[in-house]
């Protein structure tokens, strides 16, 4: 029996007992291009529903929880271009079919459990699909139960001729195929994998051994995920879950750290202070978009699928995008800029008129901060896009706007990574004249430079080369195994930073331990660095006065004090 009711637009609601009194055959509703809004409790009281079409009711919001009570079925559901948030929680244990594509606002779905029946599902997200990759039915999961020891048996009866295969009512050739093993088992003993000692005759009907068990029906979901979106949590390896917390923590603690040290010192900002606030700020920025993500995915452990179009098209993941890429251009810019500024120093040491001002470094970070800020706005204005991955990096290169946008990152962060490696060289074959500084001196620096460089190659180089090649459409690499990049090297700069440039340094020990006697800890410590600071500035007052030209032993102290910055 079939009833059709379409094209209605002042039909707003599907009230309680809507259908009821109709026949008791099998009933297919077509209920669409309506201007339904609502479907109340017991709405299909009394029905036997096979189909119940809802598509194209663009104003369906809610069916509520017992909207299918009452009701038998039904083994079709289309919901189809609807703007149905949620489907029911009773009622779905019969569907075999659901049609949910063009569903943009349904992005949870029930507890798994619901769809005990469901062979086929057409939906609108890919991510759903995950959730139906490894459910079975409810006859197979009783079925793979009981009859674990029966993959052999399975292939000898798909070896066997059709005409050799006997009723199945009898179950004849099961019991022959047990006699070996249980040689004293007679016809009216039951053998151990005999139907009728495990199933009522009511379950066995329409049973069928060889279709329902050696060739279960397969559930089949589209859209299926694709190489952006697979099957997995955000983070996908159980130990990056590990790992991403303490490199989170360690970047947030360290750059929040020397943030908090230089901006509470008495002593003068000068240029190297300011330039190492603001790359501890971009670092810190960086911590900030790493724990985003490890909170995000540990919330949504096991369940991603629920959360993935909440998370990738909601402000949540945006904001994240936005922090990552802002974040690592600035700190780049600022490695950059504090490395010209150290080969500016020992370049030009003794020309004081040509030294570095804070009135010329504030413009300069200042244009940083402008280019970060648009480089990672871009991205919320359809150049590239944060949704296409869980990790919320811009990897959408569909257009050729997109792929210009990747291709510029990567390829001002080599430029910038040649133009530090060119400058330490530089630094290093000043410094390494014999006359300026001591042999001892010269490796103490040259080890120096060698674990900045380093630092920035791990960071840079993978991240670089694998990015470059997927912009060209040809990646090396899949999306869950970049996820290790993600966690260990993208990250690496933001960890190292504040201990290579600001906590190993002496000036932040002196920062850092008057800072601490403050609160009345390290006191001694801090007296000490006080003697150290005012002995070595009268020392430097007494020879500047008495010297009438710059020695090679100021120069060499020069030198180093600006790689000690």
């Amino acid at each position: 029996f079939r009833r059709e009711l379409c094209d209605n637009l002042r039909m707003t609601i599907i009230p309680q007992n809507a259908f009821q009194g109709m026949n008791n055959e099998s009933l297919t509703l077509k209920l669409y291009k309506n201007g339904f809004e609502d479907i109340h409790s017991h709405a299909f009281n009394g029905t036997k529903l096979n189909q119940l079409i809802l598509k194209d009711n663009k104003n369906l919001r809610r069916i509520h929880n017992d909207a299918l009570r009452g009701a038998t079925g039904p083994d079709v559901l289309d919901i189809s271009s609807t703007a149905l948030e949620s489907l029911p929680s009773y009622g779905l244990e019969a569907i075999q079919v659901l049609n949910a594509t063009s569903s943009y606002s349904l992005k949870r779905l029930p507890p798994l459990d619901k769809f005990s029946s469901l062979l086929e599902a057409v939906l609108t997200y890919p991510s759903h699909c995950c959730a139906f990759r490894n459910l079975r039915t409810e006859k197979q999961n009783l079925l793979f139960s009981i009859f674990d020891n029966f993959s052999k048996e399975c292939e000898s009866t798909m070896r066997k001729p059709t005409n050799e295969m006997l009723d199945d009512s009898n179950n004849t050739w099961l019991w022959s195929a047990e006699r070996d093993t249980h040689p004293f088992a007679t016809d009216d003993e039951s053998s151990p994998y005999s139907y009728s000692t495990i199933f009522d005759d009511s379950e066995m009907a329409g049973f069928d051994f060889e279709y329902d068990f050696c060739q279960p029906k397969v559930l089949t979901c589209t859209p299926e995920p694709d190489a952006f979106n697979p099957c997995e949590d955000i983070l996908g390896y159980s130990f990056l879950r590990v790992l991403i917390w303490f490199i989170n923590i360690l970047a947030i603690a360290g750059n929040f750290t020397v943030l908090l040290v230089l901006l509470t010192s008495h002593y003068k900002l000068t240029v190297p202070r300011f330039l190492m606030c603001n790359l501890s700020f971009a670092d810190f920025c960086m911590g900030l978009y790493l724990l985003l993500i490890a909170s995000v995915d540990a919330q949504t452990r096991g369940q991603y699928y629920n959360h993935a179009i909440d998370w990738q098209t909601g402000s949540g993941c945006s904001t994240a995008g936005f922090f990552t890429v802002f974040a690592s251009e600035l700190s780049v810019y600022t490695l950059t800029v504090i490395t010209l500024e150290r080969w500016h120093t020992i370049t030009y040491a003794m020309q004081l008129d040509r030294k570095l001002r804070l009135r010329h470094a504030v413009p300069i970070m200042l244009g940083g901060w402008l280019f970060s800020i648009g480089i990672a706005v871009l991205p919320l204005f359809g150049v590239s896009s944060y949704m296409k991955v869980s990790i919320c990096l811009p990897m959408d290169i569909e257009t050729g706007l997109s792929q210009a946008y990747i291709l510029l990152i990567l390829v001002l962060n080599v430029v910038a990574f040649v133009v530090i490696c060119a400058c330490y060289i530089k630094i290093y074959v000043a410094v390494q004249n014999p006359e300026l500084v001591a042999a001892n001196k010269d490796t103490k620096v040259a080890k120096r430079m060698a674990i900045l460089i380093f630092t920035d190659f791990t960071c840079m180089a993978p991240i670089s080369f694998f990015a470059i090649s997927a912009a060209f459409k040809v990646p090396l690499i899949t999306v869950t195994n970049s996820k290790i990049l993600l966690v260990l090297f993208y990250p690496v700069n933001s960890c190292a930073n504040p201990f290579l440039y600001a906590i190993f340094t002496k000036a932040f020990r002196r920062d850092f331990f008057l800072l601490m006697s403050k609160f009345g800890c390290c006191k001694s410590r801090a007296e000490l660095y006080r003697m150290n600071y005012f002995s070595a500035y009268n020392s430097n007052c007494k020879n500047g006065g008495a010297a009438t030209a710059p020695s090679k032993a100021s120069q060499a102290f020069l030198l180093l004090s600006a790689l000690e910055k």
